[in-house]
């Protein structure tokens, strides 16, 4: 086990089994559906809130783990002999997890002086943050100093990418998460739309007419984007695997590609993203 701990969130979407083969700790969003307060992940699944969503009147609302949430998180880690944390989290401009865990920071300051402990804002979101989790455990485990981790995410952070497409944009727009890509609302006929981030939010990437095409232009946008290096890819999705699958293979056949995975996206995500969500968060090694 690792001596530095690295904390994320349950937006990461990272796959259990890694999470539980890095020691990686998760704090889990809150989901409001109606009257119900539920757990992203701990007291709601992914196929279960798939299954309700696409019938939902209203659409739930999320709501970030609380400064408590991070600090009782943080807490447990320094009882249990952990004395570096490294905290990863979405962007700050369309979650307030990295607020809720800078005033956690504050109060671990306060009560426990002699813990190192650092908040990362990725700027990102879903796998993308999740890539910066899973390559900080690594490193963790391989004996980096917490400095050497440090460095390493934030060399991360402006290379990290998302490009992902869906059926509709209507549960962007709904959860008010859409940004800059307000503009496909109105070209929305039998188009499918390609989103990313950029500087923390969402933004329009281009449309395509079938998910055939949007997969071919992911393809030629993660290729401007990582050149002749190799890439690590996360196929994500929402109750979509087969279309990730199809992905998957497409981009495997004209990307160097050095490590991939498929993800499901969180509860807590697929609220946004609605169901049939598939897309890439990826980032090149070898710069």
């Amino acid at each position: 086990m690792s001596k530095i701990a690295v904390v994320t969130d349950s937006c990461a979407s990272i796959p259990k089994n890694l999470m539980e083969q890095m020691g990686i700790q998760t704090v889990a969003y809150y989901i409001h559906r109606g009257k119900d307060v539920l757990r992203d992940l701990v007291t709601i699944q992914r196929d279960e809130f798939l299954r309700w969503l696409p019938g939902a009147n209203i659409l739930p609302t999320t709501a970030s783990p609380g400064p408590g949430d991070y600090f009782q998180k943080y807490q447990d880690l320094i009882v249990s002999g952990i004395n570096e944390i490294i905290s990863i989290h979405m962007t700050a401009r369309g979650s307030g997890a990295y607020q809720s865990a800078c005033v956690a920071q504050t109060m671990v300051a306060e009560q426990y002086p002699d813990i190192r402990l650092e908040v990362i804002d990725t700027q990102n979101v879903s796998l993308c943050q999740g890539w910066m989790v899973i390559e900080s455990a690594r490193s963790a485990l391989a004996g980096a100093s917490f400095d050497q981790i440090l460095a390493q995410v934030r060399q991360m952070i402006p290379i990290t990418q998302m490009v992902q497409t869906a059926d509709t944009l209507k549960y962007l727009y709904m959860g008010g998460r859409i940004g800059l890509a307000k503009r496909l609302m109105g070209t929305m006929l039998n188009i499918k739309p390609l989103i990313g981030m950029k500087d923390g939010v969402i933004v329009a990437l281009g449309m395509a007419h079938s998910r055939l095409q949007a997969y071919h232009q992911m393809v030629e946008y993660a290729k401007e984007a990582v050149g002749q290096n190799q890439v690590k890819v996360a196929y994500v999705h929402a109750g979509a695997l087969e279309e990730a699958q199809k992905l998957k293979e497409i981009v495997e056949s004209n990307l160097n590609v050095a490590e991939s995975f498929i993800a499901e996206l969180s509860p807590a995500l697929a609220v946004h993203t609605g169901p049939g969500t598939a897309g890439l968060c990826f980032y090149p090694i070898g710069r």
